[in-house]
């Protein structure tokens, strides 16, 4: 499967509470086990006027880090998230988002994940790093 196929395949199947986000996945590198996703967020998901909610963030982080994961290793079928961490650095608000997911290490078991989130405004608004549980097909 070529890349733009398995974007494709990869934006077909993602949940509802990246749908409802209006993720996307834009690019990935395999190799280097890196995600790029695109979201566009609605006021829906903010409080104090135009300020997207710091759960919402979470998500978005954490989808591509979860995504940049699944690149790198065809055999998982679920990442749990063991630990995660998110430092809000600037306000993130309704409108496009960008979300880079890094695999720092993919082990036997285990991934270490690292995201970063870049505001309309081209800021980084907010990073994370995350411990997730690699659930291999049998």
């Amino acid at each position: 499967m070529d890349k733009a196929a398995r974007i494709a395949y990869i934006n077909e199947q993602l949940p509802p509470c990246i749908q409802v986000l209006h993720g996307q996945v834009a690019d990935i590198d395999p190799e280097a086990g890196e995600c790029e996703m695109h979201f566009e967020v609605s006021e829906q998901f903010c409080h104090s006027v135009n300020v997207v909610q710091g759960g919402n963030v979470t998500v978005m982080l954490d989808a591509a880090m979860a995504n940049a994961a699944f690149m790198m290793a065809d055999d998982v079928v679920a990442l749990p998230s063991l630990e995660i961490k998110v430092s809000f650095l600037a306000p993130t608000l309704a409108g496009p988002v960008k979300a880079f997911g890094k695999v720092v290490k993919l082990g036997g078991s285990t991934a270490f994940l690292e995201g970063t989130l870049v505001n309309g405004a081209g800021e980084v608004s907010a990073r994370s790093s995350s411990t997730a549980k690699l659930v291999r097909r049998k």
